[in-house]
């Protein structure tokens, strides 16, 4: 038997998109086995190997391991002599070539949950085991390429635990065996049938409390659902079980998605260091975003549920189905499917105000990092730390990337991109410009320049001014970008930035002529609209189209006028909080210079006819 050896600990190393290489190996299937005792875990792992056809046959097979201690590995059955393999780089297992071109790795390994403090990995806290393995997690569960483009089928996974202390035991996939064992223990055996990265492998064992219920699909496959939380808990779980049933309705309605396996599993626990976790089909909550009833929880509280729910299913396609070649493409599955969760919550509560709270969060949180020295783009290039990258950039610009999309395409032509995308990559790892490439291929359109949304940061500004020529009945606007320096980048290439406008009458407060997408790629563009009655007051960047700052010299009397006719929501809330800005500073001012204070009726009618208006939403 090798002797027992623990892996060193790593020196931090920077990485760079531009140095991705594809495996010379890749893990076809996984059978695992955890046998929990009280103070240690014993992992046993059997990998399926096979080499790439243009690898060479002397390349070695480089394995992940971080905290683990090695009692034994095997490769193609026969015990590896400690001079046959190294493990003193890095948190790397070498296992040294020539290897053959399909082989199996055996590893036994301990590891200790119950002193993880980092809780990623398999960790216990109150006395639950649970797993974290995004990003590099599994690592510290089994030697593994622990890498999103490494696409395996775990075709087995045992759990043995002590019934008393860990009744429930879960992993991904579907329940194919369960027993008993000797001394008090049981067993319990998964098995997901869809490849998936070793970052949305899960494992929880303990004693839980649970609700149940059951979906249909559209296709008439009966789900089982099922929600898990400490037992003084579990009459918090039905709203977060409507949110499931809401979500798996309506990603099947809008985008024609329907959920693939036969049991879906959500585990609530309080000490868990991510908000959500999407693992296949056993998704692992933080308390906070699924426990919610009357008595102790807001209207805020459900919304949060809701939608943190419908976030965490719609990544089975959106992240899990298709997932990310490397970690740089992290906003590929986290903007895209931030975009459905708020989509999602569009429709289950108020389209606009749910808009103005997206917005509201960008500018106070996503826009100081974009001009501050942290400013990356939603595609990094580099990084030392992938945890670090967990940002407002790239999940939060990263779904207005994803919405801008849809404002360019329509919604049909939206959709027929993601329906491409799922067809091309079904199963794969891919990247950012596969799914643009998607989006263009799907629609004949050209969206070369909007890359520039994935490689430069900051916050570009766009400044609008326009001119009528009464005679000629012709409105032009005039629009200009521009994008201050970011760490790295000194200098902006122009972006493509989809910019919504509305012509308005002031006359009658009528639209003057269709809403149009304008389409500014240049430094300034002039962009004409024949046909005009009458000189308009403009709607420019309708339901903030585009995650960029505006600029455009508006009157009190044009943004009242907005503020009370505009048919475009954000655009009315948006010129009631300028208005309502500039009144309570000139009221300030006022004040301190000891003359009256005042409200421009221009103002009271804004708001009397907003209130009158019972199309309106609020």
């Amino acid at each position: 038997m090798a002797t027992a050896t623990t892996a060193p600990a790593a020196a931090p190393e920077e990485k760079f998109r531009k140095d991705y290489k594809v495996p010379d190996y890749s893990i076809q299937t996984v059978d695992l086995t955890f046998k929990i005792f009280g103070g240690h875990t014993q992992v046993l792992s059997l990998l399926k190997v096979k080499r790439r056809p243009d690898a060479k046959a002397d390349s070695p097979f480089i394995l992940d391991g971080e905290d683990l201690t090695l009692n034994k590995i095997s490769v193609g059955g026969k015990e590896l002599a400690a001079s046959e393999y190294s493990w003193s780089r890095k948190d790397v297992l070498e296992l040294k070539g020539p290897l053959p071109p399909e082989f199996t790795v055996e590893t036994d390994v301990t590891i200790k949950p119950e002193d993880n403090t980092q809780l990623s990995g398999l960790y216990q806290s109150s006395g639950v085991y649970c797993t974290q393995c995004e990003a590099e997690g599994f690592r510290r569960i089994s030697p593994f390429q622990d890498r999103p483009d490494v696409m395996a089928s775990y075709v087995r996974v045992r759990i043995e635990a002590d019934r008393a202390a860990c009744p429930v035991l879960l992993s991904n996939g579907n329940l194919v065996a369960q027993g008993e064992l000797e001394g008090g223990r049981h067993f319990a055996e998964w098995q997901d049938p869809f490849p998936k990265p070793s970052y949305l492998f899960a494992v929880v064992a303990g004693d839980l409390g649970s609700i149940r219920d059951s979906f249909t699909t559209m296709s008439g496959r009966k789900v089982a659902l099922e929600i898990f939380s400490e037992h003084d808990k579990v009459d918090q779980l039905a709203w977060a079980m409507e949110s499931l049933k809401q979500a798996m309705k309506w990603d099947e309605e809008r985008f024609g998605l329907e959920y693939d396996l036969d049991v879906y599993n959500i585990v609530a626990v309080s000490d868990f260091n991510m908000g959500a976790m999407e693992n296949k089909g056993l998704n692992v909550f933080n308390t906070c975003y699924v426990l919610a009833k009357p008595s102790t929880a807001s209207d805020a509280d459900y919304e949060d549920v809701q939608g943190v729910i419908g976030h965490e299913y719609f990544h089975n396609w959106t992240g899990n189905r298709v997932t990310c070649r490397d970690w740089f493409q992290l906003t590929l599955k986290e903007g895209l499917t931030v975009f459905r969760d708020q989509q999602f919550t569009m429709d289950m509560t108020s389209e606009a105000v749910k808009r103005v709270e997206d917005v509201r969060v960008l500018r106070a949180a996503q826009f100081p990092q974009d001009n501050g020295p942290m400013a990356h783009p939603i595609r990094p290039e580099s990084y030392i730390a992938m945890d670090n990258f967990y940002t407002v950039t790239v999940y939060n610009k990263g779904a207005e990337v994803i919405g801008m999309y849809q404002t360019l395409l329509g919604r049909a032509g939206f959709r027929k991109g993601m329906d491409l995308y799922f067809q091309r990559h079904d199963g794969t790892a891919v990247t950012c410009d596969d799914f643009r490439a998607a989006m263009a291929d799907a629609n004949g359109a050209d969206l070369a320049q909007f890359e520039r949304w994935y490689t430069q940061a900051g916050t570009p500004q766009v400044k609008a001014t326009g001119a009528y020529d009464a005679g000629a009945k012709r409105y032009t606007l005039a629009l200009e970008q521009s994008c201050g320096p970011s760490p790295g980048q000194p200098t902006k290439e122009p972006f493509h930035i989809p910019v919504r406008v509305g012509l308005l009458a002031r006359s009658t407060g009528a639209e003057l002529c269709a809403e149009r997408v304008l389409e500014l790629r240049e430094a300034r563009q002039e962009f004409v609209f024949e046909g005009v009655a009458e000189a308009p007051v403009p709607s420019i960047l309708r339901g903030f189209s585009a995650p960029v700052k505006l600029a455009v010299e508006q009157t009190d009397e044009d943004l009242a006028f907005l503020m009370g006719n505009d048919s475009d929501s954000f655009n009315r809330w948006e010129a009631g909080q300028q208005l309502f800005t500039r009144t309570l500073l000139a009221n300030v001012a006022a004040a301190q210079a000891g003359r009256p204070m005042a409200v421009a009726p221009a103002l009271v009618e804004a708001v009397r006819r907003t209130l009158a208006d019972g199309a309106a939403e609020r």
